[in-house]
């Protein structure tokens, strides 16, 4: 089973794009919004030193940005 966290604002056009990749593909998700969630803002930055969203998170890897090929990549088959 994958471990998928996506980190994302209420504004970001990759973030849709992100969550719905990962819907349309029957990939459940755990979403968070760093807008409403300033703390998890700040230990998202500390963690993986980047400002922008979307952040994906799978089985303890990164994935910046809309990336479906890395997202596959590490995804446990």
């Amino acid at each position: 089973m994958n471990e998928i966290t996506v980190y994302v604002t209420s504004t970001c056009p990759y973030c849709e794009m992100m969550k719905n990749y990962l819907t349309e593909n029957n990939l459940p998700f755990k979403e968070v919004n760093v807008e409403k969630d300033p703390i998890m803002a700040t230990r998202l930055v500390n963690t993986t030193g980047e400002m922008g969203v979307p952040q994906t998170e799978i089985n303890g890897e990164w994935v910046l940005g809309f990336d479906p090929e890395t997202v596959n990549s590490l995804l446990v088959k």
